[in-house]
């Protein structure tokens, strides 16, 4: 794949709940399309019931570590997210990430960082080999990642 033809990955911080403002939601978009939206039209486009209902992760409502860190997915040994073999990308709508959470593997190659392997746990027969993979320049990806992590440090 070129240059030009990778994906390109924005991370946006957002109030969760307008009442508690210090509380943010994180929501990665992949060429411009907000990932909730990318795979409820997925979803929905193979009839899996339900579709969609996705929201950016919560931060302050579940421990992911150093975000710099976990959007890499550079776990260490005895991490969950290792454990796992997966991060979680989306949570629900409702701010739980174990409520409906959509997940993936995220791997650093060279000057690459590539989505796969998604799935939805709670629906493990549902496919989404079609999905993905998502590749990202990593340049671009770690720029979009430094600019989050930024923006979550000046927000708290």
């Amino acid at each position: 794949m070129d240059k030009k033809d990778k994906d390109i990955v924005l991370f946006s911080c957002a109030t969760f709940d307008e009442k508690v403002p210090q509380v943010l939601a994180l929501t990665p978009s992949i060429n411009g399309i907000p990932l909730p939206q990318s795979v409820s039209e997925f979803e929905r486009a193979r009839h899996y019931e339900p579709a969609g209902g996705y929201g950016g992760i919560v931060p302050k409502h579940f421990n992911y570590g150093p975000l710099e860190k976990y959007f890499l997915g550079e776990y260490d040994e005895c991490n969950y997210f290792k454990q796992l073999s997966a991060a979680y990308i989306l949570g629900c709508e409702c701010g739980e990430v174990g409520c409906w959470p959509l997940q993936c593997r995220i791997q650093a190659e060279g000057n690459e960082v590539v989505w796969d392997q998604f799935r939805q746990p709670h629906r493990g027969v549902r496919d989404y080999s079609e999905f993905g993979p998502f590749i990202f320049d990593g340049t671009q990806y770690r720029n979009a990642l430094s600019k989050l992590v930024a923006e979550m440090s000046s927000s708290t």
